[in-house]
């Protein structure tokens, strides 16, 4: 069955339109719903630097890492305690931890009035966290765009019609805190238990430990991982209502391994503004609005209303 395997897919050659790279991002938007891809623009080095600014912040203690607490907010900016996101209802609140950053918007720009544009919370320690995760931020945001587009064509979309939708992308950049699975928890305890992404595209770097599991069409679980330097993309639910259904939101988990683990997923969405309703349906469906939703309903500080 194709959806038992995961392609790895040349990012340059998918880029640059090369027929083989295609027909395996076809296979897998299509099929499984995740890819990994390799021969990226974002650097083994800087992954690793990414990683690493995330593992000093998350080593910091509690009560340094709680003046950046994201429940004192009515946004997802800065930390999220262990606790803070339930993407399962009927599952126990995530154990894991997380920190969370968005575009940063001219000061005074009316629309940083909005969540979704929240402005971030910076903490000083480590030194130079901001500066790293802008720069990696900026680089980030513009190759999964370039993905996305390039994706979207292989399924038979037009690439064009998504660009000029993500200039001000409601993209969050997270780090991702695994710590060893608990000797307490139980089987509906998770780092994260099994869910679909809201949005798009997520792009998702690793330091290349296992952990993620991605469930198959006819039931059971595929682990998937990559180096730093490779990236394992995935589709979220608005892609495949926006694309009719042709790219497909698939569920995965991390059950929690047996060791600590980072992982640094963008989620990249477009404008806030922009229309995500099947394309040519004539119906409209507002962005900000079903991320929103979504929102209210994972993170714990937020859907106490």
């Amino acid at each position: 069955m194709s959806d038992m395997i995961i392609p790895r897919i040349d990012a340059a050659a998918l880029l640059a339109g090369d027929t083989a790279a295609k027909e395996a991002a076809l296979v897998a938007a299509g099929g499984v719903g995740f890819m990994t891809v390799y021969n990226t623009p974002i650097s083994e080095g800087r992954a690793k630097d990414v990683i690493s600014a995330y593992q000093a912040f998350f080593d910091l203690p509690a009560a340094d890492k709680a003046q950046f607490d994201m429940a004192k907010t009515g946004s997802n900016r800065g930390w999220g305690a262990p606790g803070s996101e339930q993407v399962d209802p009927d599952a126990n609140p995530d154990y894991k931890q997380v920190f969370d950053c968005g575009l940063e918007l001219p000061e005074g720009d009316p629309l940083t009035q909005l969540s979704c544009y929240a402005p971030n919370l910076w903490p000083d320690v480590p030194e130079g966290f901001a500066a790293l995760l802008r720069d990696y931020y900026a680089q980030a945001t513009g190759f999964a765009l370039d993905l996305l587009c390039a994706i979207a064509e292989a399924t038979g979309e037009d690439g064009a019609y998504f660009r000029p939708l993500f200039d001000r992308p409601m993209a969050l950049l997270r780090g991702n805190y695994y710590p060893e699975r608990p000797e307490w928890a139980g089987e509906n305890d998770f780092g994260i238990a099994t869910h679909t992404d809201y949005g798009c595209l997520t792009l998702l770097a690793t330091d290349g430990s296992p952990g993620l599991e991605v469930r198959k069409r006819g039931g059971g679980w595929i682990p998937v991982s990559a180096q730093p330097g490779e990236f394992v993309i995935n589709f979220g639910e608005m892609l495949e209502m926006w694309t009719n259904g042709r790219i497909k939101a698939t569920p995965h988990r991390v059950i929690g391994p047996d060791h600590a683990r980072i992982s640094v997923p963008l989620f990249f969405n477009p404008n806030h503004d922009a229309n995500v309703a099947p394309i040519g349906s004539g119906d409209v469906i507002n962005a900000r609005e079903h991320l929103d939703k979504r929102y209210a309903e994972t993170y714990v500080h937020l859907n106490k209303a």
